[in-house]
Formats: structure tokens, sequence, C-alpha cells
């Protein structure tokens, strides 16, 4: 997928070349990783980590592009449920009962055609063998966040989600899902809605991390 070879007939979107060299992270396996540590004083959660580095130019960038903004809906799944298949190598991430991605706005969905991180969670669940859990909602459209500031970030996401059926949560244990965690703006106004269910346990997931 990102190299642009043609797939052998047991490869599935990503050829095992460029699954074998993809730049994990590995903070799945550590509770203090630079992903949780985004969040420490700001959310509640059990655990955070991220998939993939992501640098500019590097493959991981050209394959989130080509996710976001070429359709390509199934690299997100492939992508997703590896990142599920890692995740079971440790114990923060066991006894996931909801995959919940990051929505999107319908006006913003209508356009791009699929969401990204649903696509991902999509994958991930598969991999642990829950469900993705849909009723978290973007109520307002907002601008767009790429050259915006921690604050202005943060500015532009409080207040736009919005959670139905919450009790369907209440003391479980999630795993809140995006694409690339940059300031985590957006995951921490999507997690304030879902710290006010009774019970539960938050973890945080996305694809790649951004080192700023």
């Amino acid at each position: 997928m990102s190299c642009g070879e043609a797939l052998r007939s047991q490869e599935n979107i990503i050829c095992i070349k460029c699954e074998l060299s993809l730049p994990k992270t590995g903070f799945h396996m550590h509770e203090d990783n630079p992903v949780s540590r985004v969040f420490w004083g700001r959310l509640d959660i059990t655990a955070a980590t991220s998939f993939l580095f992501f640098s500019k130019q590097g493959r991981v960038q050209s394959m989130m592009h080509n996710l976001k903004y070429k359709g390509q809906e199934e690299l997100g799944k492939r992508l997703g449920f590896i990142f599920g298949e890692d995740l079971k190598q440790g114990s923060m991430f066991n006894g996931i009962h909801y995959v919940i991605p990051v929505p999107l706005h319908p006006k913003k969905l209508r356009k791009r055609g699929f969401n990204q991180s649903a696509a991902i969670a999509e994958g991930i669940a598969k991999s642990l063998d829950t469900e993705v859990f849909k009723g978290l909602e973007r109520k307002v459209h907002s601008s767009t966040q790429t050259k915006k500031s921690r604050y202005e970030r943060w500015q532009n996401v409080k207040d736009i989600f919005e959670l139905s059926n919450p009790g369907q949560l209440k003391n479980k244990k999630v795993l809140l899902v995006d694409d690339v965690l940059t300031t985590g703006a957006t995951l921490e106004a999507c997690a304030s809605n879902l710290t006010e269910v009774d019970g539960i346990s938050i973890c945080i997931a996305t694809l790649a991390y951004a080192n700023k």
C-alpha cells in the first residue's frame, strides 16, 4: 500500500514488507509513555497509546493521507486490526467492552464518505473481538485543526460532542480511538463527555503519534 508494489495473493491491503517495517512506538507496553503524559492532569484515564510514529514526508504520513483523503477505508480497517493485535501483547488494554471512534460532523462525513477513525476503530474491535460504540456524536462542525495551537485547538472543540445512550457504557472499559495525536484537544473533548458516565474506565489509542 505505501511502497506501491503489487500485492501478492496472500497479502491483505498492506504488503508484508511494509507491515514488517511499520515504525511502531511500543507505547502500549508502558503505562508511562509520551501519549499518556499528554493527558496527565487533564483527564482521568486508565491507559493511552499510539501505534506508529508519524514523521513528515514519511511512510506513515503517506498512508494517513491515503486513508483520510483518498477514500482508502479498508486501509484504516487493516491498520486498526494490526494495531489491535499489538494491543493484546500487553495487559493495559485487556477487557475492552467498546471501541469508540472520534466522530466526524455529518457534513464532513458526507463530504469524505467515511470516518477514518471509525475505520481504525472497526479494525481494532475486530482484533479485540469486541464492539464499536456509535453513540458519541459531533453536534457542531468546527473549522480545521491543522494549523492551530494547542489552546486554539481546545477552544475549537470544547462543547461540540455529545453522548447518546450513556447508560450502555456504565461500568464499562472503553477505548477511545482517533487517527493522529497532536495536541490531544479533540480526544480530551470527547473523553470529557465519557467521564460523566458512572464507573467508566477510559483508554485512549491513536493510530499515529506526531511528536511536535
